[in-house]
């Protein structure tokens, strides 16, 4: 979240990191991340049973036990990733973004939801964090109802986030940039309610 004033930048908050265990492969590969929350939840011991069929699951659990190759991200890309992986939309990507397609196609599909009330947190200083989400989404049978989740809780809390920074800075015009802007249900949904909060 970052506040531009002519040749100014001033950040304003952030992401809640992830770990990307394997750096870049952890972004073509949705399982990894799933991993890492697991892992981040104390239920690693979940992580091989999840992901059976995916040969370096000993390797990531390695990684992630002596955080070694695991770079933090605040990618909101990485989130969507550990979404799809934690619901079993998808382990390996075939392309840039399948995993935000198929869970955007899904939420569609599925039709509105109402967001998780305790899905996220704001810390003082900004940071968002979708943790208690992803731990639902860990739990969730229902790939589509839970990507319908994932989208609704991403918006009210990215909302909720966005207001108040442009509340407590004054700030009248948002921006919004990014590959996962390029999701309608995300895009329609925050540009809706922001304008509704003015």
């Amino acid at each position: 979240l970052l506040r531009v004033e002519g040749a100014s930048c001033q950040r304003l908050g952030h992401l809640s990191p992830l770990a990307m265990p394997g750096g870049d492969r952890a972004a073509r590969e949705p399982w990894r991340m799933a991993a890492a929350v697991l892992f981040e939840m104390d239920r690693a011991a979940e992580i091989a049973q999840r992901f059976p069929a995916q040969a370096g699951v000993a390797t990531v659990i390695g990684m992630l036990q002596r955080r070694l190759n695991c770079v933090a991200t605040t990618s909101m890309g990485r989130w969507f990733d550990a979404a799809a992986g934690l619901l079993g939309v998808s382990e390996v990507q075939a392309y840039e973004g399948q995993a935000a397609m198929l869970l955007e196609g899904l939420a569609e599909r599925h039709g509105k939801v109402d967001p998780f009330a305790d899905g996220y947190t704001i810390t003082v200083d900004g940071v968002l964090d979708f943790h208690p989400l992803l731990a639902a989404l860990a739990d969730c049978n229902d790939a589509a109802y839970g990507a319908a989740l994932f989208h609704a809780t991403l918006a009210a809390g990215l909302i909720e986030w966005v207001t108040r920074a442009a509340t407590q800075y004054e700030i009248a015009h948002v921006a919004l940039g990014g590959g996962c802007f390029l999701n309608k249900l995300l895009s329609q949904a925050l540009a809706g309610g922001l304008q509704a909060q003015g």
